[in-house]
């Protein structure tokens, strides 16, 4: 077991329908998503760490590419069965920092900021460790992942909204100090009005400890964009896409 929080049982079964409302499950965001992984994947396997209930991984297998999973949470691997079987997309339970799947794979990826529940330092470097330990020679490790908005607070401020809505408050607080930030959200029930509130603890790492942790791994940088869809990575970005690869 890791410092990744655990997914309960209630949050699995809405994780999709609050993913459909934000937009993250459309066209649009998957469209990018996934002609990005299937050409690095190219004719080989692909292991995605903390699949969650198949957002990317049952459309990318849908594509034609082989997919693995790993995922820590019973309860959003059991929405993700919903979906498709073991056969066609066979998932281990267990956590991306140490759980190990058989065979190489071209492609190992972690979409969606999911690297930040990891919440120390050496977990982290055990996630890229454990990402190279599946890669064949020649094969990319892919991490999507926010830039921390520290730009955003000002001296003595410590929290930074990033949705604020009719039917959704977000917001980040953040403990400079230990590198972590507890996301809260606060979402309105369109039936009788009441507010249901929700936070998740994350550890946020920059672009360049990233590099070094890939370094610690044995990979190689081979690229960084500002999103899914190849826009140049700048210091506007709030988030990128990397891509590591395992010398050959």
């Amino acid at each position: 077991m890791t410092s990744s929080e655990l997914w309960t049982r209630e949050t699995a079964d809405r994780y999709d329908a609050e993913e459909a409302e934000t937009g993250m499950a459309s066209a649009a965001v998957l469209g990018p998503t996934l002609d990005f992984l299937a050409e690095l994947a190219g004719d080989g396997r692909a292991l995605e760490f903390a699949i969650g209930t198949g957002r990317v991984g049952v459309p990318l297998r849908e594509r034609g590419v082989p997919v693995v999973g790993i995922e820590l949470s019973e309860h959003m691997a059991s929405v993700l069965r919903r979906k498709t079987d073991e056969e066609t997309l066979p998932v281990t339970l267990g956590d991306m920092a140490t759980t190990v799947v058989p065979g190489e794979f071209t492609l190992v990826y972690l979409v969606y900021n999911t690297i930040s529940n990891l919440l120390t330092q050496d977990e982290q470097v055990e996630c890229f460790c454990n990402a190279a330990r599946h890669l064949s020679p020649g094969g990319r490790f892919v991490v999507e992942l926010g830039v921390p908005p520290l730009r955003f607070l000002p001296p003595g401020q410590v929290a930074v909204p990033f949705d604020v809505s009719e039917r959704h408050l977000g917001f980040d607080t953040f403990d400079l100090v230990e590198q972590v930030l507890v996301s809260n959200h606060f979402t309105r029930d369109p039936d009788d009005g009441t507010y249901r509130r929700d936070n998740s603890r994350h550890r946020y790492a920059w672009p360049a400890e990233l590099d070094l942790m890939a370094r610690i791994a044995g990979l190689e940088r081979e690229r960084r964009v500002g999103d899914w869809d190849g826009r140049p990575f700048t210091e506007d970005s709030a988030k990128h896409v990397s891509v590591w690869r395992k010398p050959a």
